[in-house]
């Protein structure tokens, strides 16, 4: 393995081990053989040269998120306005690059209408919710929601995530603004919000991530991050909350639903003596976590699961994960030293 970024954060490294020795349940591993982690039915080989490029041309600052497009692409976004949006093929060669007006770039949802993908970009810096064709057309831009009564300039909006229904209709997470969940049509227009800043049921602190819930297709929903809470909230289309999640100790960004399981980058580990102390967090179509690769194994006592940590330092501030049709993860990271994503291959 020759990421240096991932070398030198090992105290290790003169051994060739990576471990955190504090931890009784450290996972340590040679550098020079294949690294496996994830438990259970899900563990993965890691491949820490996929994506590679060359800074100079091709530079990344933030990855905050990745997709897959309807051609098997995987698109990745970044705040570095020199590139916004990368975009690769399945073994990390680059295809094509565009954006450059993204400064709080952060957010990034793939829908598809009539055949051909779209993009939602939530730019926090921007204060605005940008619609583009997947080679980077804007066609949609939403500002901030004045007419809630809850923002009096433009700078109190700073979404962080987007995700769309099978009707056209937008919600957007106020993460790192007002925490409200906002409601939009299609066409851009506000039709509700709920939520808000606080320790309420149907509050947050730091509403983080959004996604569309419809592995129950009788009764579909949205589900939230409340990342600072270690919780995941899901709520009714109508903004009624249902049902809270905990994830002790995992500070988790946007879920992602691939098939039956949803999917987690965990910034940080709750209790971690490193603040790039993240890991992935999977778990089940019964909200039972299931695999947490670069961390603990998941363990339930007392009808309650035990708090999770990072035991090795795969990774730095993971930020958001991408599942290909390959049932392969890409892990997207904020905070890393401009490293690019990291490929995890399912086994």
């Amino acid at each position: 393995m020759s990421r240096r970024k991932f070398l030198k954060q090992s105290s290790c490294f003169g051994m060739g081990l990576l471990t955190y020795p504090m931890y009784e349940s450290a996972f340590s591993f040679n550098t020079s053989k294949d690294v496996i982690v994830g438990h259970q039915s899900h563990r993965y080989k890691v491949d820490l040269n996929w994506g590679n490029l060359n800074p100079l041309h091709t530079p990344v600052q933030d990855c905050h998120e990745m997709v897959q497009d309807s051609k098997g692409r995987i698109v990745l976004l970044t705040n570095h306005v020199k590139n916004n949006i990368i975009i690769y093929d399945k073994s990390g060669k680059l295809l094509e690059t565009w954006g450059t007006t993204y400064p709080g770039a952060h957010g990034l949802t793939l829908i598809q209408e009539n055949g051909e993908d779209f993009l939602f970009i939530t730019d926090y810096e921007r204060h605005q919710i940008i619609k583009t064709t997947i080679d980077g057309k804007e066609i949609l831009t939403i500002d901030y929601p004045v007419e809630t009564g809850k923002y009096n300039v433009k700078e109190a909006f700073k979404p962080t995530e987007t995700t769309v229904t099978e009707n056209g209709d937008i919600y957007v997470a106020d993460g790192y603004g007002e925490q409200l969940i906002l409601h939009y049509n299609h066409k851009g227009e506000l039709l509700d919000f709920f939520g808000g800043k606080g320790k309420d049921e149907d509050q947050f602190l730091n509403a983080h991530g959004i996604c569309y819930d419809t592995r129950n297709s009788e009764h579909p929903s949205l589900l939230i991050s409340a990342r600072e809470m270690n919780q995941l909230k899901r709520f009714s289309l109508e903004g009624d909350f249902l049902e809270t999640i905990n994830v002790p100790g995992a500070l988790i960004c946007r879920p992602v639903i691939h098939k039956k399981d949803i999917y987690f980058a965990v910034l940080q580990s709750r209790n971690a003596l490193y603040d790039d102390s993240g890991f992935i967090l999977i778990m089940n179509e019964n909200n039972e976590v299931i695999s947490c690769p670069g961390a603990t194994a998941p363990s339930y006592k007392n009808n309650g699961l035990d708090e999770l940590y990072q035991t090795i330092r795969l990774f730095q501030h993971p930020h958001d994960v991408c599942i290909d049709d390959d049932e392969n993860m890409y892990v997207a990271q904020w905070n890393s030293g401009q490293s690019y994503p990291i490929k995890l291959t399912r086994i």
